[in-house]
This record gives C-alpha cells, structure tokens and sequence, in this order.
C-alpha cells in the first residue's frame, strides 16, 4: 500500500466549510470514484488549528494517478466545489506527500 497525506490550510475562519464540504459532498464523490480515505484529523496542538489533515490509501501510484484525475475532472466535483467556494475561496493551501509505510509499521 501507498498511502497519501494531504494537508489542507485555510484561509482564517474557513475550516467549518471545508469539513462541511468533505461531510456532504467530497466524500461521496471519492467513493464514487474508489478513492479509500485511511483517516481525517483536525489540528488539536500545532502551528495552525485552521488545518485538516488527511490520509488516502492506494495500491499503487497508477491506481493514484488513475482515480485522482477521475476525481479532479468530475463535472460535479467541480460544479460543487465552485458553490461551496460561492462566497469565498476555503483553501489556502495545500501540501501533499506519498508515503510507504515501514516493515516494522502497524499500518501497511
């Protein structure tokens, strides 16, 4: 397994919409699209509390590739994501790593 963390800051005050976002609608456009979440966490304790972060699982980075660009092009997904950003942008940034776990690792 490869697994993907992916962290979203926000512009200040924009957290709520975006978990709102990944509640109602991110979420069922990922399954949609086989897209495996491995875990969201918001920042108790660390640079920002305006942050989600969160982890996909995927076998490979073909299957990656295949399903992110699926997911990114999807009519809906962007439909969706222009009105939830109606009266704003939420994202300020994003950062993302891919990650192997370790032989000694409780997650593979």
């Amino acid at each position: 397994m490869i697994y993907e963390s992916r962290v979203y800051r926000c512009v200040p005050g924009r957290l709520p919409a975006l978990l709102k976002r990944f509640e109602t609608i991110t979420l069922k456009m990922f399954e949609k699209h086989g897209i495996r979440q491995a875990g969201f966490f918001t920042t108790l304790v660390g640079a920002s509390n305006q942050e989600l972060t969160y982890f996909l699982a995927w076998e490979s980075l073909a299957e990656r590739e295949r399903k992110w660009a699926a997911f990114a092009s999807d009519p809906d997904w962007l439909a969706a994501k222009a009105e939830t950003e109606a009266d704003g942008q939420i994202v300020d940034t994003i950062t993302n790593q891919l990650l192997l776990p370790t032989a000694f690792s409780a997650v593979r």
